[in-house]
């Protein structure tokens, strides 16, 4: 975990070694400061010799500026390496992210993600900054100030010496207990995220359905477990402070009447005693200051672990070792296939999937919820791998092919349709980024988009705002079909990416796709047999088994459940499985 951190430190190695020396310049000239003080009140004040407290003066408004100005230094050394490392941590995870499977997304909730992207390298950062700085200044000015006052006078060194061993035993018991704390609010913090997350994507139904009260509820809730594990340890932290007062008090104390009999015997001097008051404030504020250094880091080794996770998590889909670039045509083969979420354990979703599609064919893919319609074309574009058997395109093994090679000539119009923020050909240019403004015209006449642009304000510049809420949903799926357009590919998914448009615009597309890219292989998966009856064949899909594979008529003839739902649409009933989320 340790050594994947640090690895992100990268160009912020100078700064990082920069802070911790920064600090110990900055500690020395905090410990010689109460030397020079002492030789001012047995040399100068008490010997009444003035040149002596302007000489060592002097010297101590030099140390004070160097101290101030190493502090400073170690400061902005330190804002400058944490801050880059948490850049750099964001930034390793985000790129790791887009190496991920659907598979890989699926072992982490989107809630978890953000919660790491945001609160976990905080976390470490805050933390980071405090092992360069605090780590350094607190045991080096205990061990400097502890070494110097043995220096000084040994006998009253040992009070410090088991005033510390005591305070720290005392204060490592009250940190073992609030660890635990600190290493389950996490979990909280993601569900509280979840429950932001998805108020505010589905704020229409909440607003539809008045169920704001419920929403709130859950989200004070969430939020207020996150506040009784802080409590919980916070009511532990508590005792530090008493500690350490009545550790200070006692020592001040001993030393004080220790020292008075020692200044009467002649064995200190009172420039020594006001020096030893000052390490033993120094020493004990420096384990005070290592205990809030161990409660940071232990909250933060909790977060460094699930950013490590998220960097660590190596993809299930990969290249080759010497990946096939192009694609000969669009033809798609399944060969004995069957496919599960996940592998080795539970019922496949894909069942000893046969299929041979020819180049240029439409195939129109038909079946009721939980069907594996979405399951099966996402196999086309290897956005998961078969459990069993193959799934060849243009004649090959899609494990052969490099995967954005694959990708680019795969175009799939998914079931839910996103746009993001940015004008509509910001988001057309998605499928080919030096796509020309005839282009996109051109993709938009295909997908029956464009007659709805111009009739907008600003036409094509037309802003887009995230996640397209101000455009309608036949209109979304229109422009995202336009997108998948414009990379010009061999094979077309559209995963019921027509269910928002009317019959016929539905009608329209589909005989645009027709005649203008014939030779594009075209799966249309669909809930109304009107979308599929024109296909070239009709794949009908029955809990993951292929009920049956052929052409419109046969279908209607041969197969019982196509009848069905075509008696059940035909007769008025509505279309079959109207908003499947297959």
């Amino acid at each position: 975990m340790i050594k994947t951190i640090l690895a992100q430190v990268k160009e912020f190695k100078r700064a990082s070694i920069l802070t911790p020396l920064c600090m110990l310049g900055e500690v020395i000239m905090e410990m010689i400061i109460p030397l020079l003080m002492a030789s001012i009140i047995d040399d100068g004040v008490s010997a009444g010799n003035v040149d002596h407290i302007k000489y060592v003066g002097g010297w101590m408004l030099l140390m004070a500026v160097v101290s101030l100005t190493l502090g400073l230094l170690s400061a902005r050394f330190g804002a400058q390496a944490s801050a880059g490392l948490a850049k750099n941590l964001r930034q390793a995870m985000f790129e790791k992210i887009q190496t991920y499977s659907f598979s890989n997304i699926d072992k982490f909730s989107t809630a978890s993600l953000i919660t790491r992207l945001t609160t976990d390298v905080t976390n470490v950062q805050n933390s980071y900054m405090m092992i360069l700085r605090m780590c350094t200044r607190a045991p080096a000015s205990m061990i400097v100030a502890m070494a110097l006052s043995f220096v000084i006078s040994p006998k009253l060194a040992s009070v410090y010496l088991v005033a510390v061993i005591v305070l720290g035993f005392l204060l490592f018991f009250i940190m073992s207990r609030a660890v635990k704390y600190f290493k389950q609010v996490f979990q909280k913090y993601d569900d509280m995220n979840a429950s932001v997350q998805e108020n505010i994507t589905g704020i229409r139904v909440v607003k539809a359905y008045v169920r704001e009260e419920h929403e709130t509820n859950k989200f004070h809730k969430a939020s207020y477990n996150i506040y009784k594990m802080f409590l919980s340890a916070e009511k532990i932290l508590s005792w530090n402070m008493p500690l350490m007062n009545a550790t200070i008090y006692t020592c001040i104390l001993l030393i004080s009447w220790l020292g008075a009999n020692m200044i009467v015997g002649s064995t200190l001097t009172t420039g020594e005693l006001m020096n030893l008051l000052t390490y033993c404030m120094n020493i004990l504020m420096s384990l005070m200051m290592l205990s809030m250094i161990f409660v940071m880091v232990t909250m933060s080794s909790a977060s460094a672990e699930r950013i490590c996770q998220v960097i660590n998590e190596e993809p299930d889909l990969k290249n080759p070792e010497h990946p096939v670039m192009d694609l000969a045509d669009g033809s798609v083969e399944f060969r004995h296939v069957d496919f599960a979420y996940r592998k080795g354990t539970g019922k496949p979703v894909l069942r000893d999937v046969n299929l041979s599609i020819r180049s240029g064919e439409t195939i129109g893919v038909i079946g009721g919820t939980g069907s594996a319609k979405t399951s099966l074309v996402s196999l086309i574009s290897r956005l998961y791998d078969v459990t069993a058997g193959q799934v060849l395109v243009g004649g090959r093994d899609v494990r052969e092919y490099d995967m954005e090679a694959l990708r680019n000539q795969v175009s799939v119009v998914l079931q839910k349709n996103v746009l993001f923020s940015g004008t509509i050909l910001d988001n057309l240019r998605w499928g080919d980024e030096n796509a020309t403004l005839e282009d996109c015209q051109r993709a938009c006449r295909l997908a029956c988009a464009d007659e709805f642009i111009q009739r907008l304000p600003d036409g094509y510049d037309t802003y887009i705002e995230q996640g397209g809420t101000n455009v309608s949903g036949g209109q979304r799926q229109r422009l995202c079909i336009a997108r998948a357009l414009l990379k010009k590919p061999k094979i077309l998914i559209l995963d019921d990416s027509t269910s928002a448009v009317d019959t016929a615009t539905d009608a329209r597309i589909r005989q645009a796709f027709a005649q203008e890219i014939p030779e594009t292989t075209k799966f249309i998966i669909a809930q109304r047999v009107a979308s599929v009856a024109g296909a070239d064949r009709i794949l009908v899909l029955d809990d993951g088994v292929v009920s049956g594979f052929d052409t419109h008529e046969n279908l209607l003839a041969n197969n019982e459940i196509y009848r069905d739902v075509y008696e059940s649409q035909t007769s008025g009933n509505g279309d079959f499985d109207e908003g499947s989320d297959d």
